[in-house]
This record gives structure tokens, sequence and C-alpha cells, in this order.
């Protein structure tokens, strides 16, 4: 399977409480941590939601 890097790139204040939510469950707290994750279809419908706020890169 697949691995990809997921970076948050923007802050989640005044965000929805579900992408807030999003971010936390992705293991992402602070700015500019990066988690790498499974490219599974769960993680990949996560990473969607907050695509705006997080940069994805293959690894």
């Amino acid at each position: 399977m697949k691995k990809i890097q997921v970076k948050q790139v923007k802050s989640a204040i005044r965000r929805p409480k579900n992408q807030k939510r999003t971010l936390i469950a992705l293991g992402l707290r602070k700015m500019n941590q990066v988690v790498e994750h499974n490219a599974s279809p769960a993680v990949l419908g996560m990473v969607n939601t907050v695509k705006h706020l997080v940069s994805v890169e293959e690894v």
C-alpha cells in the first residue's frame, strides 16, 4: 500500500469543528507538523475534507 506524508500548512483556528476533529484524527496538532499514513480510502477521505489546510506528498 502506498504511503503519503500529510503536512499541516494552515491553522485550524476559526474552522468548523468537523475540520478540527479531522486534523486531530490525522494526528496533526501543530502547524508544519508532518505525519505519515497509508493511502487507504478512509485516510484519503479525511485528507480531502481538510485539503485547504494540508499539503500531501507520496513517499
